[in-house]
């Protein structure tokens, strides 16, 4: 859960670990308090291309490079969630008395740990840096 712009964003995701350690997010849900909604199809969008954004960031975001250039020039080798690749994503929200808030970034900051305590839920293993894919997620003795 995550408070910016006066708004409040909470994500939980359900995820899968193959048993070769490959993680795979099958769905995030989300409940978003931006006070009074004006446009609740624009703010649901919003929240939805933040999941998008976040999801490359902490699945795949790295920047590398060799012998003192950034390898990734641009987006065709940068390796972003598309469709093929992207979750179910559910988007509820909860119009309250609050003034208007902010729907693009809020639903960023959130989604890292979601994915991190269902990983951890589901293998024993503790991520505490990104990207994910940097990590071995079999499933730890318990």
């Amino acid at each position: 859960m995550f408070e910016s712009f006066g708004t409040v964003v909470a994500h939980v995701a359900d995820i899968s670990v193959a048993s070769d350690g490959g993680l795979k997010v099958e769905r995030i849900v989300s409940a978003v308090d931006a006070g009074m909604t004006v446009n609740p199809d624009g703010l649901k969008a919003q929240i939805e291309g933040a999941i998008i954004y976040g999801l490359t960031a902490a699945l795949n975001g790295e920047i590398t490079i060799d012998r003192g250039a950034v390898v990734q020039a641009n987006f065709p080798e940068y390796e972003m969630v598309r469709l093929q690749s992207c979750p179910q994503i559910e988007v509820h929200l909860r119009e309250s008395e609050g003034p208007i808030g902010g729907g693009g970034e809020p639903g960023v900051p959130p989604l890292a740990p979601a994915i991190a305590n269902a990983v951890f839920a589901a293998t024993g293993v503790r991520v505490r840096d990104l990207p994910f894919k940097n990590h071995n997620l079999t499933v730890a003795s318990r």
